[in-house]
């Protein structure tokens, strides 16, 4: 693959970072990246991947642009209430990077779909904010042994962990069940700042980058949090895998997303 000039002067500060140079600039635009969720978290981590060249970006995402998505998910516009989340981002990139070739899922992800579709991608991005569809992300890359970086917002705070196969727990370790309805935040009951979403989409992002070109230290076996109101951000270790996980532990219950559909369903006490 060989760069034309409009590239070599896209991606410059690229060449000059030796992690990265015009070896690794090819890499990326060979690469493929899904991103589940076009809502705040999304945005962030959509602008960032198709700005450093990411070849194909696959957005899934089943809803539409609202007024009141604005005050954070900055890939959308003010003109483009209505519209599929997945078409106005798709539309963003295009207008930012036309080196990016954009595959719109416009169906969101269940379990009939979603094996399928991270099957073409190497890396996965969960972005999304209800923790049946998170733990449904998990299983499927678990099984499917996809890597991919899972992260959540509400009000100030977020978090980040990213799984790699054979490396590192997976969600359903650290978590273990889906959280019972009544345990559960979400934004639009508690609210979220539209700025913390920004810097835990760039996080994932960078984890992808990180990913494809082979270098840093992934946050992987460990979580990372961020305050944002407190300006504080810890990293804790979560380096051994539950062996009673039921879908990586030593005797696991779950090989299938499709067969194991009530496991995505927020339990109600």
């Amino acid at each position: 693959m060989s760069l034309n000039k409009e590239q070599e002067m896209r991606y410059s500060r690229h060449f000059v970072l030796k992690e990265i140079g015009l070896s690794g600039q090819k890499k990326l635009l060979s690469s493929s990246v899904l991103v589940i969720g076009a809502g705040a978290i999304g945005s962030a981590a959509i602008i960032y991947l198709a700005s450093a060249g990411i070849g194909t970006l696959g957005i899934a995402d089943f809803d539409k642009v609202d007024l009141s998505n604005l005050q954070r998910q900055v890939i959308h516009r003010n003109n483009r209430t209505g519209m599929y989340k997945t078409e106005s981002a798709a539309l963003s990139v295009s207008e930012l990077n036309p080196d990016v070739n954009v595959i719109v899922h416009n169906s969101g992800v269940n379990p009939d779909n979603i094996d399928e579709m991270i099957k073409k991608y190497d890396f996965i991005l969960d972005c999304t904010d209800r923790f049946e569809t998170k733990f449904l992300i998990n299983d499927a890359c678990v099984i499917a042994k996809k890597p991919y970086c899972h992260a959540g917002v509400v009000r100030f705070t977020g978090q980040v962990m990213t799984y790699v196969p054979q490396k590192g727990p997976c969600l359903r370790c650290l978590l273990g069940y889906i959280p019972a309805a009544e345990d559960t935040q979400y934004c639009s009951e508690v609210g979220v700042i539209g700025a913390a979403t920004g810097v835990i989409g760039s996080i994932q992002a960078l984890e992808a980058i990180k990913y494809i070109l082979g270098i840093g230290q992934l946050l992987c076996g460990k979580i990372l949090s961020f305050d944002g109101l407190n300006i504080n951000i810890r990293i804790s270790n979560i380096s051994v895998n539950d062996p009673e996980c039921k879908v990586c532990g030593i005797r696991p219950s779950i090989f299938s997303v499709r067969e194991n559909t009530n496991e995505y369903k927020i339990p109600v006490k």
